[in-house]
Formats: C-alpha cells, sequence, structure tokens
C-alpha cells in the first residue's frame, strides 16, 4: 500500500504512547490516545475509555 493512501503514514504526529504495533503488524491506538481524540469512534476499539459495546451499540 502506498503511503499517501494510508491515514497512517503521517505517524510523527502521535506519541509513543498513543499506539503500539500489534503481533501481526497492526496499529493498536491505546486508551491515552482515545482520551487525547476526545470522541468515541463506535468502532470497537480494544482500549475504548468510552465504554462503547459493540453488540448493543450502546455507550455504558
Amino acid at each position: 500500500m502506498s503511503e499517501g493512501l494510508s491515514g497512517f503514514g503521517k505517524r510523527s504526529n502521535l506519541d509513543p504512547e498513543d499506539f503500539y504495533m500489534s503481533e501481526e503488524g497492526f496499529i493498536v491506538f491505546t486508551e491515552k490516545y482515545h482520551l487525547k481524540r476526545g470522541y468515541c469512534c463506535k468502532s470497537g476499539c480494544k482500549h475504548c475509555p468510552y465504554g462503547y459495546d459493540k453488540k448493543t451499540n450502546t455507550i455504558k
């Protein structure tokens, strides 16, 4: 994939504590990143601090 097509090609704007790479090579955003972003994206993120439940589509 071309770096120009990927929104993650600009990682310089992210702090090292904002994400980590999974064993499979995926970018995983941390709770700190989600709090800095300031809202829930309702994607069922692994470290969602907002309590979003993807099965019920609710925030606890």
